[in-house]
């Protein structure tokens, strides 16, 4: 397969993702009982959000979602859909995971990828790449005032996010793009897959500790362990 068939490829899964995120943007709005603007709004934040912050931030041009039809075209459809079918029950259950999971993939390469190719560093590319990832869900999320899942609390998904970007940071710097993206893509999806399934997810809360409370911890430890040997010594005496 070329280097023009393989990002063709890419994009229809990014543009797959992006109905799937717009329904489940006009998911939630309906169960905040939002109006049809209401659902059109979250559906167009959720499926698009995060590109467009990424191309906000990047200042290269109008972002993607303008200049391409297909992109708000999709959002939309994924609203309608809503509006006309009840997306609940076992089937939906079944079939969001993976499309999700692939979609954070897709846009986590996608949007490293366009950073570099702006010119800016490994940092600014990870960080656009995990932005592009979850923007939207963010945005979505503050929109109806409840803390962002990225945030916490939920298995893992923006550290899915930014390992994919590493992937593909990682494969453009020896020239191999689309090999990248397809990898990167693949990476990131298996990781939130796994991590669903595992229900894997970083400390939160009470049960994050920091350094210096490990350190006290384990200073503590050492010291209980050198003074039974005397209390030892002085019951043998």
């Amino acid at each position: 397969m070329s280097e023009s068939a393989l990002l063709g490829f890419l994009q229809w899964i990014d543009l797959i993702g992006v109905v799937f995120n717009a329904v489940l943007g006009a998911v939630i709005g309906r169960a905040a009982r939002l109006d049809v603007v209401g659902l059109a709004v979250l559906a167009i934040m959720s499926g698009l959000g995060g590109g467009m912050i990424r191309d906000v931030l990047l200042q290269s041009g109008p972002p993607i979602a303008i200049t391409d039809w297909r992109y708000i075209t999709a959002t939309l459809a994924g609203a309608a859909v809503v509006m006309v079918v009840r997306v609940e029950g076992r089937w939906w259950d079944r079939i969001y995971p993976p499309i999700d999971a692939l979609a954070l993939g897709t846009w986590a390469a996608a949007g490293s990828l366009k950073t570099l190719e702006a010119g800016f560093g490994v940092l600014p590319a990870l960080m656009l790449g995990t932005i592009t990832a979850v923007g939207g869900g963010f945005v979505r999320d503050i929109v109806l005032r409840r803390i962002p899942g990225v945030l916490g609390g939920n298995t893992l998904y923006a550290t899915a996010a930014l390992a994919a970007s590493i992937v593909a940071v990682g494969f453009w710097h020896v020239d191999l793009t689309a090999i990248g993206s397809v990898v990167a893509t693949v990476f990131g999806a298996a990781l939130v897959l796994l991590a669903k399934w595992r229900r894997l997810s970083l400390p939160v809360g009470e049960d994050a500790i920091t350094i210096g409370e490990a350190v006290a911890r384990g200073l503590a430890k050492s010291r209980r362990r050198t003074v039974r040997p005397k209390a030892d010594d002085e019951e043998a005496a």
